[in-house]
């Protein structure tokens, strides 16, 4: 596949995935390969469609209303990266404790190889450390003036 090609599935993917958690599962389906691995920034890799789908509804279930919008996007080969803002209402829980509901904004990298026109392998990063001072997991730094 060209890389405007790539590009058209990405964002296929993003417009899909911002209607909704059933919108998002009905669409990777139909965007991911059977054998995705997902190099995440939660720990081990994510290997599998079965695996890999189930990672996405926790996402979903924790920021039901994620939208995420494009800021870049740029392809080349068989990759296409997208920097993107998401933003959306926590309302998961981290580790043991329960986290209060809030209102988040989260940038994000998400770089993804096509083959035969699928999804095959993805990577993803994002500001954890903005992530969870919005929670109030950590302090937030004070400037002195």
């Amino acid at each position: 596949m060209s890389a405007e090609e790539n590009k058209a599935l990405m964002r296929h993917l993003f417009e899909e995935s911002n209607k909704g958690k059933t919108a998002a599962m009905a669409v990777i389906d139909e965007l991911y390969d059977a054998n995705i691995v997902l190099h995440c920034p939660r720990g081990k890799d994510i290997c599998g469609l079965k695996d890999f789908k189930q990672a996405n509804e926790e996402s979903f279930d924790e920021i039901p209303d994620a939208i995420s919008t494009i800021d870049d996007m740029i392809a080349e080969g068989d990759k296409v990266a997208v920097r993107l803002t998401m933003t959306g209402t926590y309302v998961g829980k981290m580790g043991d404790t329960s986290s209060p509901t809030k209102k988040l904004t989260v940038s994000m990298v998400v770089i993804d190889r096509v083959a035969g026109g699928k999804f095959v392998e993805e990577w993803v990063r994002y500001d954890t450390f903005g992530f969870m001072e919005q929670l109030g997991l950590v302090p937030t730094p004070k400037i002195e003036k």
